[in-house]
């Protein structure tokens, strides 16, 4: 099992930067640099290229819409060229509010727009002359939606590699087949190593069952806060997950209108269905603080790694387990060298 870590992308990003080059040298093995509607991922991921030496680094995640599929399939070939072989590419669909309401395009056949643009890079990044009809996409541009002129190239330059991995963050059914079809890894949230097979598990051994050998075993990178000491052991787990709490509150109650939440789906699938819309009707209605006192105590330590040391090393071994292999993790310390230093050891 390997170690993961997202950077903050509202914090200081130099900052983190200087704190990635200590944690590469403490055993981090990849760093996930996400983008949502702030700045652009591909900048820092260069940026952290030119910083770094052997840490792997990921988008965590891009969307699908907001660039073309060839222009992400150059991105990061060029990525892993100036990183030497050590990009990933995480992508996903986003949802309707930022699509639409940041970039301005319809959020239309989100699944099959993502199989599309797998399929795309993998033939840009081997060289060949891009002509695909897909469900979505359509390269060279069809006649009679452009000027006619359009004619199949393909990429100029030589990619480091022909087979960059692809991780998917994908969450509903369909997207998590293909995804444990086309993709060479998964990203979920909220991940529960004991109950995700009520939530997942269909979907994934459906997904698996038609899955390329080629392609090799589905990876998997999942993880959550992370606290060690027996300061942490029992309810004195409390503050570290209260402070996760209103992330929660937001993703399970805001993000998405009523009927088109995706995570509020995830809690009900866990076992709160009353829980899950009743944190969406207060979250939606204003009170955010009373929607994140009632997100499950139980999801939480589930999702996460706080506890004692023997606490922490039996939710490693759950998510070992559960075949997760790499163990995202987001420490709260404000030192977080010595506990992955610490979880390294554990993982052993």
């Amino acid at each position: 099992m390997k170690l993961a870590m997202t950077i903050n992308y509202s914090g200081d990003f130099k900052a983190d930067v200087q704190r990635v080059q200590d944690l590469e040298r403490a055993g981090l093995d990849l760093v996930w640099v996400p983008e949502a509607y702030s700045f652009d991922a591909i900048s820092q991921v260069g940026y952290l290229a030119a910083k770094t030496s052997t840490i792997n680094i990921g988008t965590g995640i891009i969307n699908s819409y907001s660039r073309t599929a060839t222009a992400v399939a150059q991105t990061a070939a060029g990525c892993d060229f100036v990183s030497d072989g050590r990009f990933v590419l995480g992508i996903g669909a986003s949802g309707p509010q930022v699509i639409e309401g940041f970039h301005g395009v319809p959020y239309d056949h989100p699944m099959p727009r993502i199989i599309d643009y797998i399929n795309v890079c993998r033939m840009v990044w081997k060289r060949e002359p891009v002509v695909y009809d897909g469900s979505v996409i359509h390269v060279p541009l069809p006649a009679g939606q452009g000027t006619g002129l359009g004619k199949a190239l393909k990429i100029i330059n030589h990619p480091k590699r022909a087979d960059i991995p692809i991780y998917w963050a994908s969450v509903m059914g369909r997207s998590v087949a293909n995804t444990a079809k086309h993709a060479d890894g998964w990203l979920p949230i909220f991940f529960d190593p004991t109950k995700y097979k009520d939530v997942w598990g269909e979907d994934i051994d459906r997904g698996l069952a038609e899955r390329d050998p080629s392609l090799g075993p589905l990876q998997m990178s999942a993880g959550g806060v992370v606290a060690i000491g027996d300061e942490y052991a029992g309810d004195g787990a409390n503050a570290v997950l209260d402070f996760v709490r209103p992330s929660y509150a937001l993703y399970i109650g805001g993000m998405g209108a009523r009927g088109q939440n995706f995570y509020t789906k995830i809690c009900a699938r866990y076992g709160f269905p009353d829980e899950a819309l009743e944190i969406q009707d207060l979250y939606l209605d204003g009170k955010k603080q009373e929607a994140a006192a009632l997100v499950p105590r139980e999801m939480l330590v589930n999702c996460n790694l706080v506890g004692s040391k023997d606490d922490v090393a039996e939710r490693i071994a759950a998510f070992k387990e559960a075949g997760v292999t790499h163990l995202q993790v987001m420490p709260v310390a404000p030192d977080p060298l010595p506990v992955i230093e610490q979880l390294r050891d554990l993982i052993g």
